[in-house]
């Protein structure tokens, strides 16, 4: 049984530009923002900037190095790599949470994703001129996403919600089917560039509206800046505002899902590196590039806009509501809104775009190593898997009940198991030693010997402390939504379903492999 050939990354900057294009998202643009604002801005980054050294950088090393490891060894998938570090028949199964944690993120950020598309699209026609009544923008983002009723974007069929949708599938997939390099790398090398000129307008602009409205010279561009980065901006000692432990829990979790550590993704991307290729300041080089996009951009656009206009009451709100109500409606009040609303939402675009097309790589290489499928036929597959789950998200779209079942069991629940589990595969079975070791072939960059500590001991606290914490908030909900809204019971019967299949495929894996193993 043959393997297809194996790709690599043909460039440093195309992996490094992939690797930063597959975190930034609309995490880093929106949910940064929306945080630092509820936190008071420099208190909040205190615990945010903690959770990086400690958690955020040291994870992202540890799948980088794993990765490449599997990856001259011939797999580049969970499965393969899980299997291959740790020599237990459990070991490729639970690689299951490496594939389904990224396609279960696609399924529902796609839907996000064709918002922010369809958004500038209207910003460009100047569909998007509602006037300053914020229940108009409210009133047109619950029809657009079809949160009034189940079902209702398939009410006109051509709608553009649905036009839209159907446009960033395709573009994901066929971008996915080109390949490593002539598909992720060559548009994240055109993509990202693209990105940081537009979110750099849209700052200048933000950054020159000085005071809009002479009346409230209260409402300046660099108040707005204060509310990020003052320690005292919530009027409370910054003492009082380190000790709100729940703050803590956020800054954590924000680290976590805007480095993309515990996605799936990484190990993957790193196993397409070579033997002798640096991965230790490429590696570093991704986590900094992230957080520019994640701080000195996002932050420094959306909370000062919102501020300039709306005072501090305006930069505070959910990751839709600030990015799709509050927003527009600061745009609808600057001067050339119209054209600085198009270039934010197309910045989003980009965004998204980029980490969506690196959630379909993991289960396109495990289709491809493990069944011993062509690229085509593995993309096919995952298309149909993957569309069917986006119909589940649309279909079930009142008050977003799909999404937020998948986000939570998924994009929170999994994550963090699949966090916790490479931090043991790492710590203690790979061990800190050889991942050092890995990480210093090759290295253009010597990683900090106390790295072996953190990762092995620290970090596993951090991640239970930050689970058990979420865990105690948020579970007891939860449970109670699955017993009362047939919308959660049919998501979860779905992703049970998804569960199972890839652990059939997985079981076909392990003895496609073990018959490799023993005719070689």
């Amino acid at each position: 049984m043959n393997r297809p050939a194996p790709e690599n990354w043909s460039t440093r900057i195309g992996v490094i530009l992939a690797v930063t294009g597959s975190a930034v998202g609309l995490g880093n643009f929106l949910r940064f923002p929306g945080l630092a604002a509820k936190y008071d801005g420099g208190a909040f980054m205190i615990p945010y900037f903690v959770a990086l050294l400690l958690l955020g950088l040291p994870l992202a090393w540890a799948e980088w190095s794993m990765g490449r490891y599997g990856g001259t060894r011939g797999h580049h998938s969970a499965p393969g790599i899980f299997r291959l570090i740790w020599k237990n028949k459990a070991a490729p199964y639970l690689g299951v949470l490496g594939l389904i944690v990224p396609v279960v993120i696609y399924m529902y950020y796609v839907f996000i994703e064709s918002w922010c598309l369809g958004y500038a699209w209207h910003y460009l026609t100047g569909a998007m001129d509602l006037g300053r009544d914020p229940e108009a923008y409210q009133r047109f983002f619950a029809g657009y996403t079809g949160m009034e009723a189940d079902a209702s974007i398939f009410a006109g069929f051509l709608g553009t919600p649905l036009v839209f949708l159907v446009i960033c599938i395709a573009l994901n997939f066929i971008l996915i089917n080109r390949g490593l390099t002539r598909g992720i790398e060559l548009f994240c090398l055109w993509a990202m560039p693209a990105l940081v000129i537009c979110a750099l307008l849209v700052l200048v602009r933000v950054l020159t509206l000085g005071t809009p409205d002479p009346s409230k010279p209260e409402l300046n561009v660099l108040a707005g800046l204060g509310q990020m980065w003052n320690l005292d901006a919530g009027g409370k000692s910054i003492w009082e505002q380190l000790a709100n432990g729940k703050m803590w829990m956020e800054a954590a979790g924000q680290i976590f899902f805007s480095l993309s550590v515990g996605f799936g993704v990484i190990i993957t991307y790193a196993s397409y590196m070579k033997r002798d290729d640096d991965i230790a300041l490429s590696s570093t080089t991704a986590v900094a590039g992230n957080e520019f996009f994640e701080v000195s951009l996002g932050g420094m656009i959306t909370i000062p806009a919102a501020f300039v206009f709306l005072g501090a009451a305006g930069a505070v709100g959910g990751t839709f509501a600030l990015g799709f109500n509050t927003l527009p409606l600061v745009f609808e009040s600057m001067p050339l809104g119209r054209w600085v609303g198009f270039l934010w939402f197309f910045l989003l675009f980009l965004a998204a775009i980029t980490s969506s097309l690196s959630m379909l790589q993991p289960a396109i290489a495990f289709l491809q190593e493990g069944l011993g499928l062509t690229r085509t036929r593995a993309v096919a597959l995952l298309c149909g898997v993957g569309t069917a789950g986006t119909l589940l998200v649309v279909w079930f779209s009142k008050n977003l009940t799909a999404m937020d079942t998948l986000d939570f069991w998924v994009g929170t629940f999994c994550i963090y198991l699949l966090a916790s589990l490479q931090t043991f595969l790492f710590g203690w079975v790979f061990t800190p030693q050889r991942g050092l070791e890995e990480l210093d072939r090759g290295a253009d960059l010597r990683v900090p010997r106390a790295f072996g500590f953190v990762i092995k001991y620290i970090s596993p606290v951090y991640l239970l402390v930050v689970f058990a914490a979420w865990a105690v908030q948020d579970m007891g909900d939860r449970v109670e939504a699955f017993a009362s809204d047939p919308a959660v019971r049919w998501s979860m019967l779905f992703l049970a379903g998804v569960f199972a299949l890839f652990l059939w495929w997985i079981r076909i894996a392990v003895k496609r492999w073990s018959m490799e193993e023993r005719t070689s």
